[in-house]
């Protein structure tokens, strides 16, 4: 049974001009254990989803379950299930990183002591042992976002949903953030779903790629076979690939810093 499947899944917005459908009823199953890459030009409505299944934005129509837990019917149960990790993250400057996975910790209701070492747990993990009396605004990018990944750790979920993970880090703090979400699925299992605007990102990590476009989805499968479906080779680009299915590029003007 898949962790996360959609039906007829939609959202319609009310605006001033009338309505605009950001979503028109996808149907999508991502399997338990998977790394999901959600990829599409901006307004595609790739954000919109992702915020649908994390139970931030309420669908218009459709249905979906996540980790077992009803969408609509059972909204706090998805959220007991999954991790999210916002694009612009949420960290208070001036707390240290250990006051900081505490606090988290008991947010998820976890005892003082049991916070403690969870946070303990948590930054020998994700390589936080040496920053954790450290105030989180003298962190660098990557280290705050490995702190980021940590508090969506916590209660060690069984999906965890990353917004443009690597946006803005410098070429070795995205290899390292992709090395801690592989080891997130082959060491834990943990089911990841992540959008970025870049395509080699999505080439290296993905299990499996979704992309939309306008609403819809228009292309879902392995980086490798999209690029023969979509190009006749396999040896082509997914930038090369992205153009031929949506015949739009996936960056911003920002360009991509290559990891190496």
């Amino acid at each position: 049974m898949p962790i996360i499947s959609t039906s007829g899944l939609a959202r319609t917005f009310t605006t001033k001009a009338g309505p605009v459908e950001a979503v028109h009823g996808i149907d999508l199953t991502v399997r338990a254990g998977e790394i999901l890459g959600f990829l599409g030009p901006n307004g595609a409505g790739k954000t919109t989803t992702l915020r649908m299944l994390t139970t931030l934005l309420a669908p218009s129509a459709g249905a979906a379950t996540v980790a077992g837990c009803d969408l609509v019917r059972d909204p706090a149960g998805v959220r007991r299930k999954i991790g999210y990790v916002a694009q612009a993250g949420g960290v208070d400057p001036q707390m240290s990183v250990r006051e900081e996975l505490v606090t988290q910790g008991r947010l998820y209701r976890l005892g003082r002591a049991r916070a403690g070492e969870r946070a303990d747990e948590l930054a020998s993990e994700l390589a936080l042992t040496a920053l954790l009396d450290r105030k989180c605004a003298t962190l660098s990018g990557g280290q705050r976002r490995r702190l980021d990944i940590a508090m969506g750790l916590t209660h060690r979920p069984e999906v965890l949903f990353l917004d443009e993970p690597t946006t803005g880090l410098d070429p070795g703090s995205r290899a390292d953030l992709w090395e801690l979400v592989r080891g997130l699925r082959d060491e834990h299992g943990t089911t990841v779903v992540l959008t970025t605007h870049y395509l080699d990102e999505a080439d290296a990590l993905a299990d499996r790629l979704v992309v939309m476009d306008e609403g819809t989805v228009v292309a879902d499968g392995t980086p490798g076979a999209l690029k023969l479906r979509y190009t006749g080779s396999i040896d082509a680009t997914l930038q090369d690939a992205f153009l031929a299915i949506t015949g739009r590029t996936a960056a911003p003007a920002e360009t991509a810093p290559v990891a190496v």
